[in-house]
């Protein structure tokens, strides 16, 4: 099998997400008879019928449906080391470390940026702040990330273990629940106000992806969250936090690109490793 080129696989993933090679033609800039010659070829060159096609619709067949699945993740995985590769040819050795803001367990980030310093193997760190930490590392913008399980998804990655937290949830202090001991999900799910979840629609506003917007809708009372427990210092005077009960613990980790071979980076996981560890012993002493 001839290999398959990756301008062939933007066409193709155009094409399956549109289910039609007008508008796929017009997303991407191009005319549609060229369209339809790439796509001609990519499915002679993998032997195989990637779309059926009629006069009025286009389908994907099985091998299309897993071209699309799977041919997205390469397509993503190229383009990220294209990123990382330029990176590392740019004026100067550097990590790049994202996270969302607050996301460091209640303030580890600054004991692990001092220990690393001491590293022999250390670079300068960058902060790439924001919610969509996971993204930045999967598309190379990051080489490593400080993120939430299960709430983000680290599938394909490396990661180290940090920091188990409990969860509580975010309400207005004026929130009928708000005095409470503690609550429950299903306290949360039957009330007034929707629980936001980042990266979805909320009652026909766009997808939750600001941490100021998320305080924001809960201020005003169109929604709730529930947040690792170390957010409460983070919280607006106009907001409470509440234990959940019956809401599983989050985990605190590192993660990076398991391909990775970077002695810096190996510096940063066992620096952060470290400092993790001290914090969890002096907590639980």
């Amino acid at each position: 099998m001839d290999v398959v080129e990756t301008r062939e696989l933007a066409y193709f993933l155009a094409v399956a997400r549109e289910l039609h090679f007008g508008r796929a033609a017009e997303s991407l800039g191009i005319a549609q008879p060229p369209l339809s010659r790439a796509i001609g070829r990519l499915e002679r060159r993998l032997g195989v019928r990637l779309l059926e096609r009629t006069s009025r619709r286009v389908t994907l067949t099985p091998a299309g449906e897993t071209l699309l699945a799977e041919g997205a993740a390469a397509l993503d995985a190229v383009t990220a080391a294209v990123r990382r590769t330029r990176r590392a040819g740019g004026t100067g050795p550097r990590l790049v470390l994202a996270m969302k803001p607050g996301g460091d367990g209640g303030g580890l980030l600054p004991a692990i940026l001092s220990a690393y310093e001491r590293e022999p193997d250390a670079v300068p760190v960058e902060m790439l702040l924001g919610y969509g930490a996971d993204r930045a590392l999967r598309d190379g913008r990051a080489d490593a990330a400080l993120l939430y399980t299960p709430r983000q998804d680290v599938t394909g990655l490396a990661v180290e273990e940090l920091l188990e937290e409990p969860q509580v949830a975010v309400l207005p202090r004026a929130h009928r629940l708000a005095g409470r001991a503690e609550v429950s999900l299903a306290d949360l799910d039957g009330g007034d106000a929707p629980v936001a979840r980042y990266g979805h629609g909320l009652d026909g506003l766009p997808p939750v992806t600001d941490g100021g917007q998320l305080m924001q809708l809960i201020a005003l009372g169109r929604a709730v969250a529930v947040l690792p427990e170390s957010m409460r210092g983070l919280l607006r005077d106009d907001l409470v936090a509440v234990p959940v009960r019956d809401a599983a613990p989050t985990t605190l980790v590192l993660a990076w690109p398991e391909a990775s071979r970077s002695r810096a980076l190996a510096a940063f996981v066992r620096s952060t490793a470290a400092v993790a560890a001290e914090f969890a012993a002096a907590r639980s002493a």
